[in-house]
């Protein structure tokens, strides 16, 4: 359906609301709506019109501004009151031209003015302005309802999304699930927190024989769950319960398992990285092997954070010379340094949540921050030394939401 000068209408017809105290004047203004294809209904008072506006869905309206009782403008006021889901195009018909009661017919909630006697030609054009209004409103709630449906839908699933990060994120921690572990002449000490529900960060140790424990400290790229993932299947080349499948041992001519150096190990990861894995991720990772019969201390620095001896007179020593990430170049090079790890001393390795975490001042907390910590709680066992330093960060920082995740492992040759 379209109006005389072919702007269309919608397909179930507006309905209209004429209300003058004139019947004559409502008479002539309703024939000529009917004829347009609209549905009209009529009231000769604005009390009359309010109680109909509750009860029926009303499109648009064209009232009188001056009637007994209640009059136009009261009446517009207290339509707007009224709780619609649907705009209402409200109409007023006057013979005021003042600038002053234009101006209160809008404030109180008017969208357009007709003039007494009411010319046809003004008319069709006061109710093509009102239907697009109401196509536009229409329109807009539309999108409104698809985007309100959206929306839940998109809670339903980050609701469950975050549920199954939630059990991730238990799963993960299971993976350092003895935050202690003694190994008689030694002990290590884990702490892991995430910046997410899950994290890339993975520490951990195993002992080798009676005279030899490992410990490393590895950190994945990126965030989240493709991280989470990685350090998952990275802890299982690394578990001390299956030698068998632990990259850092090799078979030996009679079915022994032999542990590799430290570059042979970070060397066979790199290989896996690159030739089986082959995912757009890569590592950096500081391992060390520990052997109380010799005092000797072999370690790789691949890409990770400097790690750190605390000797037992309480100075902080940096081991390493940095070396290039796991998984991102065929054929790199790990060097391995050996050293001396004498009874009192302690090896701590971090990830570069600490080191690389931003500062109010636009610094890092940096290697310096880092030392400067251990120096102050380097007479705490291990455990509280990592809690330490995490107080230090925040304090540092400011808050306790990290960008990164951080992690830490302090091993502890017992005298």
């Amino acid at each position: 359906m379209k109006l005389q000068d072919g702007t269309p209408v919608a397909e179930v017809p507006r309905h209209v609301l004429v209300v003058d105290d004139s019947r004559a004047q409502r008479h002539m203004v309703s024939m000529q709506l009917r004829r347009w294809g609209y549905r009209v209904s009529e009231c000769e008072n604005a009390r009359a019109a309010l109680d109909l506006c509750r009860s029926s869905d009303i499109d648009i309206i064209i009232s009188d501004w001056m009637m007994p009782g209640l009059t136009g403008l009261e009446f517009c006021r207290e339509f707007r009151g009224l709780d619609r889901e649907s705009y209402g195009y409200f109409i007023l018909l006057t013979s005021k031209s003042e600038t002053t009661e234009i101006a209160d017919g809008l404030e109180a909630g008017a969208d357009d003015f007709l003039t007494k006697p009411v010319a046809s030609s003004e008319l069709r054009a006061r109710l093509r302005a009102g239907e697009r209004m109401l196509a536009m409103q229409a329109e807009l709630l539309a999108k409104n309802k698809v985007i309100v449906s959206t929306l839940v839908e998109l809670q339903k699933l980050y609701d469950s999304l975050d549920r199954d990060l939630i059990e991730a994120r238990k799963l993960q921690q299971t993976l350092i699930r003895d935050r202690v572990r003694d190994y008689g002449w030694s002990r290590a000490s884990l702490i892991l927190r995430n910046s997410g529900r899950v994290g890339g960060d993975l520490v951990g140790s195993f002992r080798v024989g009676e005279d030899r424990v490992v410990v490393y400290s590895i950190d994945v790229s990126g965030h989240g769950v493709a991280s989470a993932m990685m350090t998952a299947r990275l802890a299982g080349f690394l578990t001390g319960s299956s030698p068998e499948q632990n990259l850092a041992f090799q078979t030996g001519p009679e079915g022994e398992h032999i542990l590799l150096p430290p570059a042979a190990v970070v060397d066979r990861f790199n290989r896996l990285m690159l030739e089986e894995i082959q995912a757009e991720q890569y590592f950096t990772m500081a391992f060390a092997v520990i052997d109380r019969a010799t005092g000797r201390m072999d370690l790789v620095q691949a890409g990770h954070p400097h790690p750190m001896l605390i000797h037992r007179d309480g100075r902080v020593q940096k081991l390493g010379h940095g070396g290039l990430p796991v998984g991102l170049v065929d054929g790199a090079r790990y060097d391995q340094i050996t050293t001396r790890i004498s009874p009192g001393d302690r090896l701590v390795l971090v990830s570069d949540g600490f080191t690389e975490c931003p500062l109010p001042d636009g610094r890092d907390f940096g290697e310096d921050g880092l030392i400067e910590s251990l120096r102050l709680s380097a007479h705490l066992s291990g455990s509280d030394l990592l809690e330490a330093m995490i107080w230090d960060l925040t304090a540092k920082a400011g808050t306790d939401s990290f960008p990164d995740d951080v992690s830490g492992i302090v091993f502890d040759l017992l005298g």
